[in-house]
């Protein structure tokens, strides 16, 4: 008779929770599957009825996307001298010539420079927050840790007015220190929070005996704590990013130009009788690659992140 371990699932269980999570990532993968798709669809393949699952790739979304367009008449158009490029060839079968680069490049741009600014300064802050929070003896530690994650749980949009004043007093609004700052302040309690736990798994041992060894506090902190946390580190550095690249609210709110990022802009990419779901599909294509990648990247972080400490010895 062979022995069964109680802790170690069947064969029969690995094989149901396996298939369980296999089909559960093909559905979340169908909206970002179908999204990706539609950027690479016409303008009527994109609202054909019953919807098209086959159909001829073009790149027009993505032109639409980087450019804007003018509708002229069938004589200008035969006046005009042959297109140059291939992207002027697309436009010109829909009427129109391209008159220049669309916004959406700068709005990138300015969701790369914010999104990745406030994430640094989030978990920056917050490594050294939860640092003393986890070493020190701090008064009323357990107020202050409520406190700080207490600004989590308030909506953005209970705080969105005064926040508007205050930017408008300030000169802050529609520059990207403002919202750099204010995506900083909504991050930090989380990233407090998370990376004390992380801290706290680390033994003082290591610390104490660089200390003996004439290193400085500072230095103990830099060369053993930082290393060890690494992956805490990470793991909040993803959670950070994927909401100061997601922020719609605040952004609506405090910017219009200068500052504006990608989320606002996509969805006021309209076209020449109606909404250009193609160019659409494209800016969220190329909206999500940065997160993704940064995620891929750090995955292995991520998973670790996820169970520390879930397990002591």
């Amino acid at each position: 008779m062979s022995a069964h371990s109680i802790t170690e699932p069947s064969s029969r269980a690995k094989w149901v929770a396996g298939s369980l999570v296999i089909l559960y990532a093909l559905i979340t993968m169908v909206p970002l599957a179908w999204i990706m798709m539609t950027g690479f669809k016409t303008p009527p393949d994109s609202i054909s009825y019953p919807p098209k699952v086959i159909f001829e790739p073009s790149l027009e979304g993505y032109v639409n996307l980087f450019t804007t367009r003018t509708r002229v008449t069938p004589d200008a158009l035969e006046a005009l001298p042959p297109p140059a490029t291939w992207y002027d060839e697309i436009v010109r079968e829909r009427n129109m010539v391209i008159a220049g680069p669309s916004k959406f490049g700068e709005r990138f741009l300015n969701s790369v420079i914010i999104g990745f600014g406030s994430t640094f300064l989030s978990v920056f802050l917050g490594t050294l927050a939860a640092y003393a929070f986890s070493r020190f003896k701090i008064p009323l530690a357990d107020d202050l840790l409520f406190f700080i994650l207490s600004t989590r749980m308030m909506p953005p949009i209970a705080v969105a007015i005064p926040i508007f004043l205050m930017y408008r007093n300030l000169g802050l609004s529609d520059t990207h220190l403002g919202m750099i700052l204010l995506y900083t302040a909504v991050n930090i309690s989380l990233a407090v929070w998370l990376l004390k736990g992380f801290i706290d798994e680390i033994p003082r041992e290591y610390e104490e005996a660089a200390l003996i060894d004439g290193y400085t506090r500072f230095q103990a902190f830099y060369k053993v704590v930082l290393p060890q946390a690494a992956t805490g580190i990470a793991s909040t550095a993803i959670f950070c990013l994927i909401f100061a690249w997601n922020e719609y609210a605040f952004s609506v709110l405090l910017t219009s130009a200068t500052a504006q990022t990608a989320p606002p802009f996509i969805p006021t990419i309209i076209g020449v009788g109606g909404l250009d779901w193609p160019a659409v599909a494209a800016g969220a294509t190329i909206f999500l690659l940065p997160v993704m990648i940064f995620t891929i990247l750090l995955r292995k972080h991520l998973l670790r992140g996820i169970t520390f400490g879930a397990v002591r010895k």
